[in-house]
C-alpha cells in the first residue's frame, strides 16, 4: 500500500498548527473564556461618541459627507435608501441573489439557496465546504459579515430616519444572542469573523449619534469586538490560507486596536496587524504588482484592504512604509492596463463575489470602488480617468477633503496601452486607450499562487479578446464553490477558457475544491512591441504528464492594423484528440464552414478562422451539461448559457493551427479573402490577406509583416 504524502512542514508552522489544535480542544472543553473582558474602565458611549471620530475614516464621521452625497450623486442616496428599506423588511441582496430571506427572527446558519442549515455546534466541528452539512458556507457566511449593516448606517446618516438605527440595534441583538463565541458556523473562519469585526466599527461610528445606540448596547458590542479580535488572533491563517484570509484578518486586528486603544490588548493588535500587513504586502503582491493568486477578484480584495490600511494610519499618524504605498501603486498599474476598454474588469481566476466593505452595491467586474479612493488618495489621473467621476466611495472613505483632491485631478488614461507583465506572467496588447478599441489578454504566467494555487484557474496560454471596446473572448467565471464537484471543477478547468486541450485532458487535475494535484506553469519565450505589431511567444508542459509527452506552444501577433494571429504548435510524435477551444461571451456566433462569426451588440463582430495541414471539424456548444460546457458565470452563484466554440482533430503530432482573431465592422459580409502560406511540410508559416495585399509570416527568429503599401480595406 502506497502512504499518504504528506506536506513538509517546518518547525514554526508544527508549532503554530498545534497551538491553535489545542486552542481548538480547550474551546471545547469550556477552559478558554470565549466572553470579553470585564474592564477596570468600561469605554463609556459619551466618550466614544466625543473622541472615536477623529482615528475613524473622515467620510465617515464627517458633516458634509451626507450633503455632499445628496447634491453631487442623487442616484446613491436612493440605491442606499433602497437597500436600507430591504433590509428592514428581511431581503438581502447577496453575491448574485437578490432578495434573499432568512425568516422572522433571522436564521443566522440557513443557507436558503440550498435550503440546509449549519448545525449550531463548536465551529472546529464543521466542515464549511461540505455542502450536504451546511449548503453554500459562503451564503451564509456573506449574511453573517453584516456589511448590509452599513447600508443602514448611511441610510441613517443621509435621512436621519431613526427606523434604521432601530433596525441595526435589532439585528445585532438577535445576533449576539444566537451566536454565542466559539459556535457555530460563523465562527469557522477567521476572515469572516474579521470582516464581521469591520462592518460593526463602521456601524458604532455610522449610528454613534443615534439613541439606538445606548450604553448597554455599545458596551456588549465593544466586548463583542474584543471577542472577536481574539478569535482572529488566535486563529491567524499563517498556514491555513495566507492570502487574503490572512491579510483581512490583519486589518481586522489593525482596526480593533487602533480605534479602541483602551481595549486591553490593542497595542498587541494593531502592532501585529500592521507588522502582517506590511510583511504580507511583500509576498502577496509581485514586484510588477500582479496579486500573487493569478485572480483579478483577489487582486481587488487585497487592494481594499491595503487602501483601509493606509488611510487609517495616515488617520492616526501610524507610520506605515513608503514600500507599502509603491507595491499598492503597482497592483493598481495592473489593473488599469488589463481594464477592458468598456470599462469593466476581465475575470481571471477566482472570484467570490465579495467586498471588504462594499460602501455601494457594485456588479462584481465593476472596480470604481478602488479606483476612485485611490485616484485621491495617490494623486493618481489615470485612476480618475478609470473611475469616470467622483464616486460615493471616495466620500465615504476619505471625506469633504478626498472629494475635493479628486475633483482637481484632469482624468487621463495610463501612458502605454501595450504592456508585459513578467512577474505575474501576462501580455496586455492593445490598440489605445479609446472606449471603442480592441484588447487581448495573454496569459503566460504560472496557475495560481507559490502555497496551493487555489484560486487559480488551469488556463495556461489562455487569451481573452474584446473588439470595438466589447468582450468577445471570455473567462467564464467562477459560479461557486460548493455547488457540486463538476462544476467547481469545470469553471477552472481548461474547458472553459480560450486555450488547446490535447486528449481531453485539463491542464491541472483538481485535488479537492482548492488544490491540484500538480500545477504547471508557462514560459515566456519571446516578447517584444514596435510600432507595426506586439509580439508574444510562450508554452507551457502541462501534457508532459501524458503517456506521449506533448508541448503546446502558443504565439500571439497583435498588428496595429486591427487582427491578431494566434499559431499553436504541439510537438509530440503519436496520435491524440486536440481540441482548440474560444470560450465566447453570451452573444451570438454561427460557423460556415470553418469561419466562426460572432455578432457584437452594436453590428460589429469577431471573426475567428482557424487554418491546419490537416481537416479541422467546428462546432459549437451551448449550456451543455454531459459534458458540461457552454457556459460563463458573471457573478457568484449565477451561471449562463454562452457559446464555446471548438475546432478539434484526431492526429499525429506534431501540429500546427494557425487562427486569425479579426474585428469587422461587417459581420454579415463575405469573409475578406485570407490563404496560408504554406511551408516545406504543408503547415501553415502565415497568412496572406489577399485584398489588402497584406502578409504575416513566422520563424524561429520571429514574425515578419509585409505591406507593400496599399491601404487597408474592409471586407
Amino acid at each position: 500500500m502506497r502512504r499518504a504524502r504528506l506536506p513538509r512542514m517546518g518547525i514554526n508552522e508544527l508549532v503554530c498548527r498545534g497551538r491553535q489544535e489545542a486552542s481548538k480542544w480547550l474551546e471545547r472543553a469550556g477552559a478558554i473564556k470565549r466572553n470579553g473582558p470585564r474592564l477596570r474602565h468600561p469605554i463609556d458611549v459619551e466618550r466614544f461618541r466625543a473622541f472615536g471620530p477623529r482615528r475613524f475614516f473622515e467620510g465617515a464621521v464627517s458633516e458634509g459627507t451626507p450633503r455632499l452625497l445628496i447634491d453631487r450623486m442623487p442616484a446613491a442616496r436612493d440605491e442606499v435608501v433602497n437597500a436600507a428599506e430591504a433590509v428592514c423588511r428581511g431581503s438581502f441582496d447577496l453575491l448574485g441573489y437578490s432578495g434573499l430571506r432568512f425568516g422572522k427572527p433571522v436564521d443566522w446558519d440557513l443557507d436558503p439557496v440550498a435550503g440546509r442549515r449549519a448545525p449550531l455546534v463548536h465551529w472546529s466541528r464543521l466542515d464549511p465546504l461540505d455542502p450536504t452539512l451546511v449548503g453554500d458556507s459562503k451564503v451564509i457566511w456573506e449574511l453573517n459579515r453584516h456589511q448590509w449593516l452599513i447600508r443602514l448606517g448611511q441610510a441613517y446618516r443621509l435621512t436621519g430616519d431613526g427606523r434604521y438605527a432601530d433596525a441595526f440595534a435589532a439585528y445585532i441583538r438577535q445576533w449576539m444572542d444566537a451566536n454565542p463565541p466559539g459556535t457555530g458556523i460563523n465562527w469557522a473562519s477567521s476572515l469572516e469573523v474579521a470582516l464581521r469585526l469591520i462592518s460593526w466599527c463602521w456601524s458604532l461610528f455610522l449610528f454613534r449619534e443615534s439613541p439606538a445606540l445606548s450604553p448597554e448596547l455599545f458596551a456588549r458590542m465593544v466586548e463583542g469586538i474584543w471577542t472577536h479580535a481574539a478569535h482572529v488572533e488566535r486563529y491567524l491563517s499563517y498556514y491555513f490560507s495566507p492570502n487574503t484570509h490572512l491579510t483581512g484578518e490583519a486589518l481586522g486586528l489593525f482596526y480593533a486596536g487602533l480605534l479602541f486603544p483602551d481595549l486591553p490588548l490593542a497595542e498587541r493588535w494593531r502592532a501585529l496587524g500592521g507588522r502582517i500587513l506590511v510583511d504580507q504586502s511583500e509576498r502577496q503582491i509581485l514586484p510588477d504588482g500582479v496579486y500573487f493568486e493569478q485572480s483579478t477578484g483577489y487582486q481587488r480584495y487585497t487592494l481594499e484592504i491595503y487602501l483601509h490600511f493606509l488611510i487609517l494610519g495616515a488617520r492616526n499618524a501610524w507610520p506605515i512604509p513608503a514600500a507599502v504605498s509603491a507595491r499598492v501603486a503597482r497592483m493598481l498599474d495592473f489593473l488599469l492596463s488589463v481594464r477592458l476598454p468598456d470599462g469593466s474588469m476581465p475575470q481571471i481566476g477566482d472570484a467570490d463575489g465579495g467586498s471588504l466593505l462594499p460602501l455601494i452595491r457594485r456588479a462584481q467586474d465593476d472596480f470604481r470602488g478602488v479606483f476612485g479612493p485611490a485616484a485621491a488618495l495617490f494623486d493618481r489621473a489615470d485612476c480618475a480617468w478609470a473611475s469616470g467621476t467622483a464616486i460615493p466611495e471616495v466620500l465615504w472613505l476619505l471625506g469633504p477633503e478626498g472629494l475635493r483632491a479628486f475633483d482637481a485631478l484632469q482624468p487621463a488614461p495610463p501612458s502605454s496601452p501595450t504592456r508585459l507583465f513578467a512577474d505575474g506572467g501576462y501580455v496586455i496588447m492593445r490598440s489605445g486607450w479609446e472606449p471603442d478599441g480592441h484588447q487581448l489578454i495573454f496569459d503566460v504566467g504560472p496557475l495560481g499562487c507559490p502555497v496551493s494555487g487555489g484560486h487559480g484557474h488551469a488556463d495556461l496560454l489562455a487569451v481573452q479578446c474584446a473588439a470595438f471596446g466589447e468582450p468577445y473572448l471570455v473567462d467564464a467565471g467562477t459560479y461557486c464553490y460548493a455547488g457540486g464537484p463538476a462544476w467547481r471543477d469545470f469553471f477552472r478547468g481548461t474547458a472553459a477558457h480560450t486555450t488547446l486541450i490535447v486528449d481531453g485532458e485539463p491542464q491541472a487535475v483538481p485535488a479537492g475544491p482548492f488544490r491540484w494535484r500538480e500545477r504547471p506553469s508557462a514560459r515566456l519565450r519571446q516578447w517584444c512591441s514596435t510600432p507595426e505589431f506586439d509580439f508574444a511567444d510562450a508554452d507551457h508542459d502541462a501534457y508532459a504528464r501524458l503517456a506521449d509527452p506533448v508541448v503546446h506552444r502558443r504565439r500571439v501577433l497583435f498588428v496595429r492594423g486591427g487582427y491578431w494571429v494566434l499559431v499553436d504548435d504541439l510537438e509530440g510524435t503519436g496520435e491524440h484528440r486536440v481540441e482548440l477551444r474560444f470560450q465566447l461571451a453570451r452573444i451570438e456566433v454561427d460557423v460556415e464552414p470553418l469561419w466562426a462569426r460572432a455578432h457584437g451588440r452594436e453590428g460589429q463582430g469577431l471573426l475567428i478562422r482557424p487554418f491546419a495541414r490537416i481537416p479541422l471539424r467546428a462546432s459549437v456548444h451551448t449550456g451543455e451539461i454531459h459534458p458540461i460546457q457552454g457556459w460563463v458565470s458573471a457573478e457568484y452563484g449565477q451561471r449562463r448559457p454562452a457559446p464555446m466554440l471548438v475546432y478539434s482533430a484526431v492526429t499525429r503530432l506534431p501540429l500546427r493551427i494557425v487562427t486569425l482573431l479579426l474585428p469587422t465592422l461587417y459581420p454579415l459580409a463575405a469573409p475578406p479573402a485570407v490563404a496560408p502560406l504554406l511551408g516545406d511540410d504543408a503547415a501553415p508559416v502565415g497568412l496572406v490577406f489577399e485584398d489588402w495585399d497584406e502578409s504575416v509570416s513566422f520563424g524561429d527568429l520571429g514574425v515578419l509583416v509585409t505591406r507593400p503599401g496599399r491601404e487597408r480595406r474592409e471586407p
